[in-house]
């Protein structure tokens, strides 16, 4: 538990030392989500309808920005060779940076959707269940994101291959996420339904995406 804790909290640490990463990928989703009224006009009922997906797919992009980097540190400079054959079993290690990618990135993304959200005219009421719906999938975003950058470590232009392979599977939790802020924001149906199968997305990749990511990063490594 120790160790975890220790690389857990190594791996939160650097990625806000450097901060780069999580710069872009923030203001990439304030740029992206800023420029769409001006693209659509100012017709305020089309862009509260269209506000739910489009910080969805905002922050998916944004998400993919710093999705190559779970590993690639590690690897140019080889601690991952060190984890590999340190006490901690690999998936294990797979899943704790992946989880460092979401407390660095997937969490100041979904905390800053309610600003933007303003930008596209999203009800005042919609923004807790934007978060919460947001807070319970990103999870799985960074986590299927960790199996993308396993399987394109140490490849030439892997930022482009890693979006090609990941991005079919965020379908669902496209899917899922707009659906439920929808519920609130146009209706009739009830969010919790779509909030659930977010859950339950989340929850299926961190306990499977590590055994993946492991299994693709004992073949990069070999």
């Amino acid at each position: 538990m120790n160790a975890s804790l220790a690389l857990l909290v190594r791996d939160v640490r650097l990625a806000w030392r450097e901060g780069g990463a999580i710069s872009v990928a923030l203001g990439f989703y304030l740029v992206v989500v800023a420029i769409t009224p001006f693209g659509l006009g100012p017709d305020l009922n089309l862009l509260a309808r269209i506000a739910p997906g489009m910080l969805w797919v905002a922050l998916l992009l944004a998400a993919l920005l710093s999705a190559d980097r779970i590993f690639h540190n590690d690897y140019e400079d080889g601690t991952l060779d060190v984890l590999t054959s340190g006490p901690l079993p690999l998936p294990l290690v797979a899943g704790i940076k992946a989880l460092a990618h979401w407390i660095t990135t997937g969490v100041p993304l979904a905390l800053l959707a309610p600003v933007l959200g303003l930008l596209l005219n999203l009800p005042l009421d919609a923004m807790p269940l934007l978060v919460l719906a947001m807070l319970a999938g990103t999870p799985a975003v960074s986590f299927i994101a960790g199996i993308g950058a396993s399987l394109t470590l140490g490849l030439r232009r892997s930022g482009l291959l890693l979006a090609l392979l990941v991005l079919p599977l965020y379908v669902p939790i496209l899917i899922f996420g707009v659906s439920t802020v929808s519920a609130a924001v146009v209706g009739p149906g009830s969010p919790w339904p779509p909030f659930l199968m977010l859950c339950a997305l989340s929850l299926a990749s961190i306990v499977l995406a590590p055994f993946a990511a492991a299994a693709a990063l004992r073949t990069a490594l070999r």
